[in-house]
């Protein structure tokens, strides 16, 4: 299927109001932590522990993606250090600092449920199912900020076409790394633990959904949702799962992690839509992480011409 870049181009995860009140005092007792650092008493961890979360090598043998935007992609530091990843924390800040000692070698996913073929697979393994692409994608966060992430990874319909799903098969769910030793922020209920997201089959197959298994020509970074993540550019970027262990094929609709915590908030598509508001603020525009002036955000985050037939006939607020 070929898919046409689209012509206005020019150049995960919502926060529930307990989530914020409790991102305000994880943020006061980090002004005290910070004291203690100007005084150098967890400047050497702190510095390590964000280098370690950031140690990356090059990934050989990427091509060059038709999928992928034009516009300027944001600063290697901007995206690996303003993150939602609450498996490490709350606040933007804590995925860089707290996620270097993530074992990401070795690392296996377990694809299940309704397919012909079930089978684990090595991360290695999953590399070489296609040949690795970058791709320049818009990210549109629920909150309202935006990036543009040069991804490097592999259509999932290439893993799913191994699988052979069943005819009962109408979803996809993605089930992420529950261990709290390595993922302190799992050792409070900030969410429902393990975090779980899900596509139907038909978005799952879609040529523009990603597994990225890197960014900027390396491999992900931890704090980025290392190994392996799902990247689904005209949806809300919570629609993305990090760290991922398990691909299951279910015949129902799974419940994300998400609409377990707050389901007044968050349904199941998550298309990025400007028409529909989250409760508690609108989503008409958007800021994109390096600029001053907040820029309208577009329906399906821009990628309308490929994607809208997936939803034909559908009443996107009802289902949002």
């Amino acid at each position: 299927m070929l898919i046409k870049r689209p012509d206005d181009i020019q150049g995960s995860e919502i926060t529930p109001e307990s989530l914020y009140l409790d991102r305000r005092r994880f943020l006061k007792h980090s002004a005290v932590a910070a004291a203690g650092v100007a005084g150098g008493l967890l400047l050497p961890g702190l510095l390590a522990s964000a280098a370690a979360a950031q140690a990356t090598t090059p990934l050989a043998g990427v091509r060059r993606s038709p999928y992928s935007t034009s516009e300027k992609p944001t600063p290697f530091k901007d995206i690996t250090t303003y993150n939602n990843f609450y498996e490490f924390g709350t606040s933007k800040e804590a995925p860089a600092k707290l996620a270097g000692n993530l074992r990401t070698r070795p690392w296996t996913v377990s694809v299940e449920g309704l397919v012909k073929h079930p089978r684990v697979y090595d991360i290695d393994e999953i590399l070489k199912l296609a040949p690795l692409e970058e791709r320049i994608y818009r990210m549109r966060c629920v909150e309202g900020w935006s990036m543009v992430i040069p991804w490097i990874g592999l259509p999932l319909n290439a893993l799913i076409k191994q699988a052979e799903p069943l005819g009962q098969a109408k979803y996809v769910a993605f089930i992420t790394l529950y261990d709290p030793r390595q993922m302190p922020g799992q050792r409070r209920d900030v969410l429902p633990w393990p975090y779980v997201d899900g596509l139907r089959l038909d978005e799952a197959m879609h040529p523009l959904t990603l597994l990225a298994v890197g960014l900027y020509g390396r491999t992900l970074p931890n704090q980025n949702g290392a190994p392996l993540r799902l990247v689904v550019p005209w949806k809300y970027g919570f629609k993305g799962p990090k760290s991922i262990v398990r691909i299951r094929f279910v015949a129902q609709q799974p419940s994300s992690t998400w609409m377990r915590a707050s389901p007044g908030e968050y349904g199941f598509y998550s298309n990025v839509n400007p028409d529909v508001d989250h409760p508690r603020w609108s989503q008409k525009r958007e800021r994109r992480i390096g600029e001053f002036r907040k820029r309208p955000t577009l329906l399906f985050n821009g990628y309308g011409e490929q994607v809208a037939h997936l939803y034909r006939g559908m009443d996107l607020k009802k289902y949002f």
